[in-house]
């Protein structure tokens, strides 16, 4: 191994580089986006760098919602029979509770699909599973706690990255540079993209609370509305994911009330967790999330594609945001394989994953916004009592949500495998 010092090209930073690798393509971010484009790349003997920042896979309150849309991928590449035998959970309907009523909003069994429902697994389990199957493949690899710092610019093209890691600095030069970072993207920083913000109403509270053995089986996933205030109550087999539902810039309020407020809150909206809710005894138990959602008006530049969140951050309606991306990944590798493979990558070809994915992205966007204003909005109102929009209460019409959230606007299909 030589060491070198090199000049980046656009920080004008000098640094040690430790070493210099090469590659067809490296992705920055190991979550579900930058997992499964790798491995759909190294399937097709791609060579392919993935670039993780953190040590591990296991984050707190991640989404664990796997739509009919993924699982039908999984089943393409011939995995899906292998992921339902790790430990998940299964959601057919959505329903919410309000004024004593049920209202189902969302009912997946009218998808004409081997996998009706959503797979609610954890997401450390997936990528765990994703990862393992990619490092069957010769031409994967895969690096933990790689710090992206650098971009590499050459005549304008990203010609790759440099990341602090173990023995400090590390220079991947590739052709393609994917970034699938997520919400907080330091590829899209880097690359000056300024993303369209629209501004949800809510923020969201996540915590746990234990099972009980006398707790009902198989729940998938509810809400709750009562009084103004809204819960989502996710099954996770083991304990119980709660996620107390808050008008946007009404934390501060909710913390200085106290943590009991909350307890009481929580009890009020779902009576089956009044004799375990003293068991939040510190905010430091809760996940603050800030909700966002935002697209990029371009997603690439000559050497760079941004997917997933660091494209496009959806708000948490849906559970849509680890689906999406993964759709994402599918077209990404459907239109870039064959480019790759020839080391010979075009701007159309980056050009083209953004148009087959943008219009989805919308739409999805669009609904979810429906989603937020016409019933998260009213089921925070204090003023009046909360009851579904009639036009969801419709089976006719709850066909369209089911779709929307199943598969989006088309079924994406994995090609070139």
């Amino acid at each position: 191994m030589t060491v070198n010092s090199v000049q980046n090209s656009e920080a004008c930073q000098e640094h040690w580089i430790v070493d210099v690798q090469h590659t067809n393509c490296c992705i920055v971010g190991g979550g579900p986006a930058g997992a499964v484009l790798a491995l759909l790349l190294a399937r097709q003997n791609i060579p392919v760098i993935l670039l993780e920042l953190h040590k591990d896979f296991d984050r707190e309150f991640r989404g664990d919602t796997l739509h009919p849309s993924v699982m039908e991928i999984m089943e393409q590449l011939g995995l899906a029979a292998q992921l339902l035998e790790l430990p998940h959970t299964k959601m057919r309907q959505l329903t919410i509770q309000a004024a004593g009523n049920t209202a189902t909003l969302v009912d997946l069994a009218c998808l004409k699909t081997k996998y009706p429902y959503i797979t609610i697994l954890p997401q450390v389990k997936f990528l765990e599973f994703i990862i393992a199957e990619a490092q069957r493949y010769p031409s994967f690899q895969l690096v933990m706690g790689a710090k992206v710092q650098e971009t590499i610019v050459e005549n304008g093209v990203v010609c790759g990255i440099r990341y602090r890691g173990r023995g400090g600095w590390h220079e991947v030069r590739s052709t393609l540079t994917v970034g699938a970072d997520g919400r907080f993207s330091r590829l899209r920083q880097l690359a000056g993209f300024e993303p369209i913000k629209t501004s949800p109403p809510m923020d969201v509270l996540w915590f746990r609370l234990p099972r009980s053995p006398h707790d009902v089986q198989d729940f998938g996933v509810g809400g709750r509305a009562v009084g103004g205030h809204l819960l989502a109550i996710i099954d996770r087999l083991d304990y119980w994911q709660l996620g107390y539902i808050i008008l946007k810039g009404s934390y501060q309020k909710l913390r200085d009330s106290g943590i009991e407020a909350l307890q009481k809150s929580v009890a009020e909206l779902a009576p089956e967790f009044a004799d375990r809710v003293e068991q939040l005894k510190d905010w430091s138990q809760i996940s603050f999330l800030s909700v966002e959602s935002s697209r990029l008006p371009r997603w690439y530049r000559p050497g760079l594609l941004l997917i997933g969140d660091a494209a496009h951050v959806m708000s948490p309606v849906g559970g849509v945001g680890i689906n999406y991306a993964i759709q994402d990944a599918v077209v990404a590798a459907n239109v870039l394989s064959a480019s790759l493979k020839n080391n010979h990558l075009h701007l159309w070809d980056l050009a083209e994953v953004q148009r087959q994915r943008e219009l989805p992205t919308r739409i999805i966007q669009a609904f979810q916004s429906f989603v937020q204003e016409r019933i998260i909005k009213g089921a925070l109102d204090t003023n009046r009592p909360f009851t579904p929009p009639l036009l969801l209460q419709l089976p006719i019409l709850r066909n369209i949500p089911a779709r929307l959230i199943g598969f989006g606007l088309n079924r994406v299909q994995v090609r070139n495998q």
